[in-house]
């Protein structure tokens, strides 16, 4: 059996990325003065810089400083699966909560995204190993086969056919061959990229076109008034206008509190064994998802490497985010036994790295944009680890509410949502720590074609009885 992989502090994505010149860039060091700004934006990952991306295309006089607590790409946009996805996997869901034509305006917005990050690639010269060869959502047992068919009915009465394709087992292990894959459903409109190229990518382009970045930056202390305030350890950012753009870490702000709560994802990298990936049929580049609640997701790279990730983990109470976020040994663990319960012929190749930290999940399982009560602050949060297409969608909604300027993009139900509230403390960390335990239980049981145990049948279930589109 494979030894787990070390904790090297730093995604693998990461790491290869700050080795190359081109991507590690210049340092851009800590605020130390008191400064004024049109714009300040809180964040420096996906949602953060795409938001000062598109206010520069917008307004290229803006005055934008940019605060990062760590680097940028350092928190979730460095380390996830670098799945490009819309909302397409959650058309069903879409139209119920908003109806026909709203569901399929998110998903074309969406799938707009994907589509000018790959540009965005291409215009800068960002080799950030963007793909788009869809992606595969399989069952993994037979519990799973047919979870798609709420979706499937959605996509037959939009006449969305040729976007969204039932595959059966053969056609799905013709793509991909796991002796537990069953079956699955191809969505065309994905793809794959290097999520930390694509981010330090971005903080070049930033940088170039004369956006202020400060990272190492912790804010302490921030005022939403007019102007907002950044308090720092270093200085004070006072600007007309602010984005809040802190994924996860919302959490620890009272306005938040109640409407995200976060999980762990954790992944781990193989060695490159392309001959390996060759014998499965895995040369197309295609990302790879299933259907427990306790996804298992999973992508190649250009040079034969798997990462499988695993989400909706939890390290106990998780009341805070801590270190056990950025590696915790026990899910490290499920995640290389059931990537070897998946590919059998992989049980020998090394596991070179592995990796997690927390997401922002939110109730409904959609991100939401919106503006605080005093007119200038805004936010985009809940991408539910699902953020690399949708955060430039927020990255656009952002910079259009800041600036006040129309786009169809505002329309979207996303903007202005009110999200599902959680429970309060300490209802919220017990009860999630309690169901979460249930959901992998079960998830466990299925893996195995057993029955589950009734009683962890029914915790696992509470959350989608209480009306959250989370969990079986």
């Amino acid at each position: 059996m494979n030894a787990l992989p070390p904790n090297e502090g730093r995604s693998w994505w990461l790491r290869e990325a700050l080795a190359r010149p081109e991507f590690a860039g210049d340092p851009c060091p800590p605020l130390d003065t008191d400064t004024k700004a049109d714009v300040v934006i809180l964040g420096g990952g996906y949602t953060g810089m795409w938001t000062a991306w598109f206010l520069k295309e917008l307004d290229p006089g803006l005055d934008i400083v940019l605060l990062e607590q760590d680097i940028c790409g350092g928190g979730p946009s460095g380390r996830n699966g670098g799945f490009v996805n819309s909302f397409w996997d959650d058309l069903d869901f879409l139209a119920e909560r908003f109806g026909d034509a709203p569901a399929l305006r998110i998903c074309r917005a969406g799938q707009e995204s994907v589509e000018a990050i790959g540009r965005f690639c291409e215009e800068h010269d960002i080799d950030a190993w963007y793909t788009v060869e869809g992606t595969l959502s399989v069952a993994t047992s037979t519990a799973q086969i047919g979870a798609w068919a709420d979706l499937i009915l959605a996509v037959d009465r939009m006449g969305l056919s040729d976007t969204i394709t039932v595959l059966s087992r053969d056609e799905v292990r013709a793509m991909v061959d796991s002796p537990v894959f069953h079956a699955g459903v191809l969505t065309k409109a994905g793809g794959t990229v290097h999520p930390a190229r694509l981010a330090r990518g971005l903080r070049r382009v930033l940088l170039e076109r004369g956006v202020r970045i400060h990272e190492g930056t912790h804010v302490s202390r921030f005022g939403a008034g007019d102007p907002a305030i950044a308090d720092t350890s270093g200085g004070t950012v006072r600007a007309d206008a602010a984005v809040l753009a802190v994924n996860a870490w919302a959490q620890h702000w009272r306005r938040f509190k109640r409407v995200i709560t976060v999980r762990g994802s954790y992944i781990v990298m193989t060695a490159p064994a392309p001959d390996r990936l060759a014998a499965i049929n895995w040369t197309g580049g295609v990302a790879v998802s299933d259907h427990r609640s306790a996804i298992h997701y999973l992508r190649t790279t250009p040079d034969g490497r798997i990462a499988f990730g695993i989400g909706g983990m939890q390290p106990d109470l998780a009341r805070h985010i801590d270190q056990r976020f950025g590696y915790d040994e026990g899910s490290i663990r499920v995640a290389v036994e059931d990537l070897h319960r998946m590919f059998p012929s992989f049980a020998d190749v090394p596991i070179e790295a592995g990796w997690g930290g927390p997401i922002d999940v939110s109730g409904d399982h959609l991100a939401f944009f919106g503006t605080l009560e005093n007119g200038n602050v805004h936010y985009g949060l809940g991408f539910t680890g699902n953020g690399v297409g949708p955060a430039h969608l927020g990255g656009r909604i952002l910079a259009h509410r800041v600036l006040a300027k129309y786009d169809d993009v505002l329309a979207l139900p996303l903007v202005d949502l009110e999200p599902r509230r959680f429970p309060p403390e300490p209802i919220r960390s017990v009860g999630a720590m309690i169901t979460n335990r249930a959901i992998h239980r079960r998830d466990v049981a299925l893996d195995g074609e057993e029955i589950p145990n009734p009683f962890v049948d029914f915790v696992a279930k509470l959350p989608r009885r209480l009306g959250y589109n989370l969990g079986p």
